[in-house]
């Protein structure tokens, strides 16, 4: 699959514009209201030749609707009940997450590069071995709550707000007031009350559900993000709620994504649901991956992809072969796609070899959204080695409070977010 490259149609509007610039401030104001006009007319034509591919596509190897996708699924009936140690990999699970993220956050898209001298100024080692000392725009707040310089080695106080943070804790309300067996609906309904902003698929979705568009309906309506990593960011909830049972993380996994997503952004969010799900019950991480396949369709793009990246995966020695082997198989791709980083995570496991630290920062280190993929990395290895094993530096400064920016609900306590997964897990 070879992209189409728009680099050159995005580099004649930037032109057009900036000469647009130019001669209004000559004069020429009128006329040039007539040549954008024109203009405009040419892209709404072409975008109603473009949409239709995409909405209209349904593609029997990659079906959205659940029984269509069961049916293609090879996983069996995993259930595992009795996890005695459930409370002690629980909170590595959700303290890895936090870690992760929040490592990944100051250079979520950066260049392998970028990171690099970032590290050389702050002398420290990479992959980072411990929180950034330094980070860019430190005055900037992000999603409206915290200042950039709070996450920071030096400058954390609690788990600093992020995207990947808060729709963990929103999967956990949403179970705990409506149940395992929620619904698409009921999904919509916490994000009109709880969500106040969202980004890509998810802003689209909220809009769309804002305007009075059927739950079922929001995520097809003028959604070009429907295979970003917007829904697997929304899995690890579900994977934690259902630990031992990855087809019914799976299934949590869908209907919270199909709000949003369609095709593999939805098989993003049941791959990982029940890759955390099944790293309660494993001793190697890699183990989760294969059996979180068994859980989407055996026919689907997502499905090739890791099972490459599984193939490949004893062949990449550090961060940079791993990034060059994906920049290679996804050129083109959007760096917030659900497969390519799918693909980052799994490397960082891989070369992880069951140590915390070594994983999250393997996979920050490679770059693309990898707070995103530093994040999920960070549920899938602390579930398998649990809380012990973390180095006590990763989350001493969370001081027992992560922050959200849900309407209403600012703080939680991680003590008391972890019990109520186990909660939920025991059930």
């Amino acid at each position: 699959m070879a992209y189409v490259d728009f680099t050159s149609l995005q580099k004649l509007l930037t032109q057009t514009s900036d000469y647009g610039a130019l001669v209004t401030e000559y004069g020429y104001s009128e006329e040039l209201c007539k040549i954008t006009q024109n203009i405009e007319t040419v892209l709404k034509s072409a975008l109603s030749e473009v949409k239709p591919l995409a909405e209209n596509d349904v593609l029997a190897d990659e079906p959205n609707d659940y029984p269509s996708i069961r049916k293609l699924c090879e996983g069996g009936n995993m259930v595992v009940t009795d996890i005695p140690d459930l409370q002690e990999r629980m909170a590595g699970a959700v303290l890895g997450r936090f870690a992760g993220c929040t490592l990944g956050v100051p250079v979520e898209m950066w260049s392998i590069e970028r990171m690099q001298k970032l590290a050389e100024f702050c002398n420290m080692d990479f992959p980072p071995e411990d929180y950034w000392t330094v980070v860019d725009r430190p005055w900037d707040v992000q999603y409206g709550v915290d200042q950039r310089v709070k996450y920071t080695r030096d400058g954390m106080d609690g788990v600093p707000v992020d995207d990947d943070v808060t729709y963990t804790i929103l999967g956990l309300l949403i179970i705990e007031r409506y149940g395992f067996d929620f619904t698409t609906e009921q999904v919509g309904e916490i994000w009109k009350e709880l969500l106040p902003i969202a980004c890509t698929a998810e802003e689209v979705a909220l809009r769309n559900l804002k305007a009075g568009i059927p739950a079922i309906k929001v995520g097809e309506v003028d959604n070009p993000f429907v295979q970003w990593i917007g829904a697997d960011i929304r899995a690890d909830g579900f994977g934690f709620a259902a630990a031992g049972k990855p087809e019914l993380a799976a299934s949590m996994g869908y209907r919270d994504a199909y709000l949003s997503h369609r095709r593999n952004g939805i098989y993003g969010e049941m791959f990982f649901a029940a890759a955390i799900a099944a790293a309660f019950t494993v001793d190697d991480p890699v183990e989760a991956i294969k059996i979180a396949l068994g859980e989407i369709p055996s026919t689907c793009a997502l499905y090739h992809d890791v099972k490459w990246a599984l193939e490949i995966g004893h062949k990449i020695n550090d961060y940079i072969e791993a990034r060059n082997a994906v920049d290679e198989r996804f050129a083109g791709m959007s760096p917030v796609h659900t497969n390519n980083n799918a693909c980052l995570t799994i490397f960082g496991l891989m070369l992880g070899k069951g140590d915390f630290t070594k994983t999250i920062a393997n996979v920050v280190a490679m770059g693309l959204d990898n707070d995103c993929t530093g994040a999920t990395a960070g549920s899938i290895i602390g579930a398998v080695v649990g809380q012990k094993a973390i180095a006590p530096h990763w989350t001493k400064a969370f001081n027992n409070s992560v922050r959200t920016y849900l309407n209403g609900m600012p703080v939680f306590s991680i003590d008391d977010v972890i019990n109520r997964f186990v909660n939920l897990a025991k059930k």
